[in-house]
């Protein structure tokens, strides 16, 4: 226990001796006054450590036992008052303190509900992120949204009066609890005056991007308005383009502004509440993608996407893409590829297109219908044939973002609530129906807002995201919601991403911020106990690898390591010998592993997660539809060594595995989390295992291997045979243990030869 939370009261007509509280181990959070018949009663909460305790005991002894030296006063000695007079005489009691002690909203708005209800969370700055982390022991859920103060960082979580009690009591850091007011509908229904002095507010706080060596974010929309104060500092006249140049630039519709004000400043309800300076990272670029008036034909739909990205490539940029429009023309598709999402697949690969580099895309799984939900439990509708994701979210190489929800707060006197419930799917997000055979999509999910629990259920201000307005300066704000709001937020974390780290490949920034996502607590709340592999696979269909966390994209800390592996293999060539086609090229990576510290550890858990990157070129033919060995020019695979497997019988391991057969895939036998079925689809597979430390440290073998594709063909390896690019990412954690486990990497990092390797930091 970091400590107490006491409630200290003075005597009836007392005033506290408020001064002489706030001594050394004990903070002064908050002063209440009450009146009762006219006497005045103060009541301060201070929180104390072991040593304020100590501090404030000694002070009550002292009173008692010890006075102040004798005064000469005119000549008249006065005797010395008891030591600590001014605050001992001034207090009636000293209590632990409860939630209300806290509580810095009406007194009347302190919830009396024993369920789970929402609660603002004032934090001590410097302990915030390890409240975070730990509330979910207390079943306390925090929501990703934060404000920062000078002297407080504010969150929101949803628990019971016990729950959170118990959270403050162990954990400490809690400065003041109040009452969540503020939803996006507030800030959308202020009057144009209003909205835009706070406009001005949060412009004059941000910090824009300049020089020329900085990321662009192309959104493939209706269209952005230059107009509104928020937008205009990233976004050059110069940088707007349609796919047809008939259509003009200008955003007519409002969902591209909305957009890209999201992907800018992500959801501006707590951005707009925030009092901290901020800074923006990267630059806008727009393309319109949908005409103003009709609609794209479905056959020009790929070609159209085309059009886009070429009409952006007449400048060499940096640049991350991003898609929030799909179509229902091709469901049912169950995973196999289409016209539209091949042609996105081969964009990402660079053979389509005027540019020849690989690109970063990203796109989104496509929304529910509202009049589809009955009376049953909503992610059964979700779950459904008819809510298969929409093409072009089956795409292999572009990052699918789904949407879930931490939106359920509804305003006080609604008389109805929030159909999804805190950290899970979000009632717009369509998953993906299909076997294993086809990549798991959607790859992520992101905020998307909730709907009601009306028949049929609806979007509602309270639920909705609060983003930027086409209007300006008519209307500053709009709501937006769904999994476009969703990958407009991915789009911008991962260019900000690509921006901090920008000598890394598109293939290496997908798998950073892919293999950072987990599922909430909410989401495994679905899996069964002591789950076996199969059991992930509805949450694949619907959440992806889960929520991406930036801090570990980013982090190579003490206790956990990220090891980035950019390189490139030669899958196929012909053999000398018999002139057949064969596997040519495999890459083993001996791991720099921290082994001394592993050991040190010995039976602690340790949790690895391996992410492989690699983009495909695609062929959609009818042959190749129904065969993922044929639809992806190569197909790569990793394995890790067993703790007792030597790199003779790990090799001879893996020339087992290099011809598989089609047909429905069996299960390795394994330690891997999830598994080969769910992870060997697609071109990015991500597993993870927790083994002892002392296993782990004997593990120190990775292969990345080809698997049938279709480049692997006489005709194509008679010429030079072709190279793919790959991206691996290697990650260890010892979480909550303490470890030093990178700076024993650091040490040996330069020995490695294999490959290029970076620590991302």
């Amino acid at each position: 226990m970091p400590g107490l939370y006491l409630e200290v009261g003075s005597r009836p007509g007392e005033k506290l001796k408020k001064d002489s509280l706030g001594s050394s181990g004990v903070e002064l959070l908050r002063v209440a006054s009450e009146v009762a018949d006219g006497v005045t009663t103060e009541t301060a909460t201070v929180f104390a450590t072991a040593k304020g305790v100590e501090n404030l005991r000694k002070k009550v002894e002292q009173f008692g036992a010890e006075n102040m030296p004798d005064k000469e006063k005119d000549g008249v000695t006065v005797p010395g008052r008891p030591k600590n007079a001014d605050l001992v005489q001034s207090l009636g009691a000293i209590v632990e303190a409860g939630l209300r002690a806290l509580w810095r909203s009406p007194p009347d708005k302190f919830p009396t509900d024993a369920g789970s209800v929402h609660w603002e969370i004032w934090l001590e700055p410097d302990q915030a992120e390890a409240f975070v982390t730990r509330a979910a022991d207390y079943g306390i859920a925090i929501g990703a949204d934060r404000l920062h103060f000078p002297e407080d960082t504010v969150v929101t979580g949803e628990a019971s009066r016990d729950q959170l009690a118990l959270a403050v009591r162990r954990l400490g850091a809690v400065r003041a609890l109040a009452a969540p007011t503020v939803t996006a509908d507030f800030f959308d229904e202020l009057d144009i005056v209003e909205q835009a002095a706070w406009v001005s507010d949060l412009a004059q706080r941000a910090n824009w991007p300049d020089g020329a060596d900085v990321g662009y974010l192309t959104l493939m929309d209706t269209g952005i308005s230059r107009a509104h104060p928020l937008i205009q500092p990233v976004l050059a006249a110069e940088d707007r383009h349609a796919a047809n140049p008939g259509w003009g630039v200008e955003d007519l519709k409002g969902h591209g502004t909305a957009l890209a004000g999201l992907a800018l400043l992500g959801d501006l309800t707590p951005r707009l509440q925030d009092m901290l300076p901020f800074t923006v990272g990267y630059r806008l670029e727009s393309v319109k993608l949908i005409p103003d008036a009709g609609f794209n034909p479905h056959h020009l739909l790929g070609a159209v996407t085309r059009n886009g990205v070429d009409a952006v490539e007449v400048t060499e940029r940096r640049r991350t893409f991003a898609l929030a429009t799909t179509t229902s023309d091709d469901t049912p598709h169950d995973g196999a590829p289409t016209s539209w999402s091949s042609e996105i697949d081969q964009l990402a690969a660079g053979v389509s297109g005027i540019g020849d580099a690989p690109r970063l895309i990203l796109n989104s799984a496509g929304n529910t219908d509202a009049n589809s939900f009955g009376a049953g439990h909503y992610l059964e509708t979700c779950d459904h044939a008819d809510s298969e994701l929409e093409s072009p979210a089956q795409a292999w190489n572009a990052i699918c973002v789904g949407a879930f929800t931490e939106k359920t707060m509804m305003p006080p006197g609604e008389a109805i609530a929030a159909l999804a419930p805190f950290g899970d799917l979000s009632p717009a997000s369509r998953t993906a129906s299909w076997s294993s055979q086809w990549p798991l999509k959607p790859d992520i999910v992101m905020e998307g807002g909730n709907w009601t629990s009306a028949t049929p259920p609806m979007t509602h201000g309270a639920l909705s995201l609060l983003t930027t307005s086409h209007q300006y300066p008519i209307r500053s704000f709009t709501l937006c919601h769904d999994t476009s709001a969703a990958t407009a937020l991915a789009a911008g974390q991962v260019t900000q991403l690509w921006s901090e780290y920008p000598q890394l490949w598109p293939e290496t920034i997908r798998a950073l911020y892919v293999a950072s996502a987990r599922w909430t607590d909410q989401m495994k709340s679905h899996l069964p106990a002591n789950a076996v592999k199969g059991a992930y696979a509805p949450l694949f269909r619907r959440y992806g690898y889960g929520v991406p966390d930036m801090a570990r994209a980013r982090r190579s800390a003490s206790n956990a390591l990220t090891l980035v592996i950019q390189d490139e293999i030669i899958p196929y060539g012909l053999s000398d010998a018999t002139g057949g086609d064969i596997h040519k090229e495999m890459r083993l990576f001996e791991l720099p592993w921290p082994v001394e510290e592993l050991r040190k550890l010995g039976n602690a858990q340790i949790t690895l997660r391996v992410a492989l990157s690699s983009f495909v070129e695609p062929n959609p033919s009818e042959a190749s539809r129904g065969s993922r060995y044929r639809y992806a020019s190569h197909n790569l695979r990793f394995k890790l060594n067993r703790a007792s497997e030597k790199a003779e019988q790990f090799l001879a391991r893996i020339s087992k595995l290099a011809d598989p057969v089609e047909g429905p895939m069996s299960e390795e036998d394994d330690s891997w989390d999830f598994g080969s079925v769910r992870r060997d689809v697609g071109s990015l597979h991500i597993d993870q295992l927790t083994s002892k430390a002392s296993d782990l440290a004997r593990r120190n073998l990775i292969a990345v291997h080809p698997v049938a594709g279709w480049w692997k063909n006489k005709a194509l390896l008679k010429g030079e045979p072709p190279k793919a690019r790959f991206a691996l990412i290697v990650e260890i954690d010892a979480e909550n243990i303490e470890a030093e486990l990178y700076a024993e990497v650091q040490t040996s990092i330069a020995a490695m030869a294999q490959a290029q390797i970076q620590i991302a930091t």
